[in-house]
C-alpha cells in the first residue's frame, strides 16, 4: 500500500480524467474492476450467464502479488501504445518509481520502487487495468481460448476466471505462457484451481459469492444453480460486527451505535443481494442479536436490563435495529 502526497493525488486525478476515456475505448467487455458504470455485480452476472450456457468447468486463477509485481518497463510500453505525450509518460514513470517512506521513517531511508504500482494511488487501478488488458486482448484474439475453446473470461481487477465446457492442459498452458512469459507475472499455483461444477459438492468462490449446483426444488432430477454469499464472506462480516459491537464503543449512546450498525448492515446487504441470501441474512441477524446482547450486558458495571416484561430479543429491535431478513 502506497499513499501519495496531496499534490500527487491532485495531479494523478487530473491525469486520470484525461487518460481513462482513452483506454476505455480499447478495454474489453470482460473487464469489470475499477471501470466507470461497471461493478462486481456485473461480473457476477456474467459468470452466472456463462455457467447457465452450459460451460461448467472454471479455471480460477490467482496472481501472486499482482499490484506489487508489475514490471515498469512493460507497463510503460503498454501505455505508450495509446499515449505519446512525453510529459505525461514522464509523470507516470515518476509515480511508479517514487521513493517510499516506511513506518520507521527515522531509521530507514526512502526506497524507490523497481516494480509494481502503489495500491493507494488514484491512478493505480487504471494502470493495473491497462497492463492486464493485454491478457483480455490475447484471450479474444485468433489464437486465444475465446476463439478455439469458446471460453469466457471474466476479470475484476486482478481476479479472473475462465469458464469453458472443458478446461484442459491447453488452456492452462496458454494462461501460464501469457501471464508468466509475456507479462512477467506469477501464477499462484497454491490458490489456482480447476473447478468442475458438474461434480457434486464442487463450488466456485468469486468476489464474495459461491456458485454451485444443487438438487432442484421442483424437479430433483434437474440440478439448479445456487448463488449465495460465501462462507468466507460471512466470517469476514462477523468480524466486522464484532468490531462494531466491541467494548470500545461503550462511550457512544446505544441508539447512535445501533444506527451506525444499521448503516453497515445495509451496505453489506446491498452488495450481497444476489441469489439465495435468506440463510445468510438469518445467520448475520442471529449473530448481531447475540453480540448486541453481550454488549449491553457488559456496557457498564451495572447490569443492563430490558424493560420489565420484555426480552432482550424484542428490546434490541425496539431500540431501532433493522433485521436483514426483512429487507427483501
Amino acid at each position: 500500500m502506497g499513499i501519495p502526497t496531496i499534490r500527487d493525488r491532485v495531479v494523478q486525478t487530473a491525469a486520470l480524467l484525461v487518460l481513462e476515456p482513452i483506454f476505455e475505448a480499447d478495454f474489453e467487455e470482460c473487464s469489470f474492476g475499477f471501470r466507470p458504470e461497471r461493478s462486481a455485480h456485473h461480473a457476477l452476472g456474467q459468470i452466472d450467464k456463462a455457467i447457465r450456457s452450459g460451460r461448467r468447468e472454471v479455471y480460477d486463477v490467482d496472481l501472486k502479488g499482482y499490484f506489487d509485481s508489475i514490471p515498469h518497463d512493460k507497463l510503460v510500453k503498454a501505455i505508450e501504445v495509446r499515449v505519446t505525450d512525453r510529459s505525461v509518460l514522464r509523470l507516470i514513470r515518476l509515480w511508479l518509481c517514487a521513493p517510499v517512506i516506511g513506518d520507521n521513517d527515522d531509521d530507514e531511508p526512502p526506497k524507490r520502487n523497481v516494480k509494481g504500482t502503489p495500491q493507494g494511488g488514484v491512478i493505480s487501478p487504471l494502470l493495473a487495468n491497462v497492463y492486464l488488458h493485454w491478457l483480455d486482448h490475447s484471450f479474444h484474439a485468433a489464437g486465444g481460448p475465446g476463439q478455439w475453446a469458446s471460453a469466457k473470461l471474466i476479470r475484476y481487477a486482478d481476479d479472473f476466471v475462465i469458464i469453458a465446457k472443458y478446461v484442459g492442459k491447453r488452456i492452462r498452458d496458454w494462461v501460464s505462457y501469457i501471464v508468466e512469459t509475456r507479462l512477467g507475472l506469477e501464477v499462484n499455483q497454491d490458490k489456482t484451481q480447476v473447478v468442475d461444477l458438474k461434480v457434486r459438492g464442487e463450488s466456485l468462490d468469486f468476489l464474495g459469492y459461491t456458485f454451485r449446483y444443487i438438487r432442484g426444488v421442483k424437479d430433483p432430477s434437474r440440478p439448479m444453480l445456487d448463488t449465495r454469499p460465501s462462507k468466507k464472506a460471512l466470517v469476514a462480516e462477523r468480524l466486522s460486527i464484532r468490531d462494531l459491537t466491541a467494548s470500545r464503543w461503550n462511550f457512544m449512546p446505544v441508539l447512535h451505535m445501533i444506527a451506525m450498525l444499521n448503516r453497515h448492515l445495509q451496505g453489506w446487504a446491498n452488495y450481497f443481494s444476489i441469489g439465495f441470501t435468506r440463510d445468510a441474512y438469518r445467520k448475520i441477524d442471529h449473530y448481531v442479536r447475540q453480540r448486541l446482547t453481550q454488549h449491553l450486558k457488559r456496557r457498564s458495571q451495572r447490569s443492563y436490563k430490558p424493560p420489565k416484561g420484555t426480552t432482550f430479543y424484542r428490546h434490541i429491535y425496539a431500540l431501532g435495529l433493522k433485521p436483514l431478513a426483512r429487507t427483501r
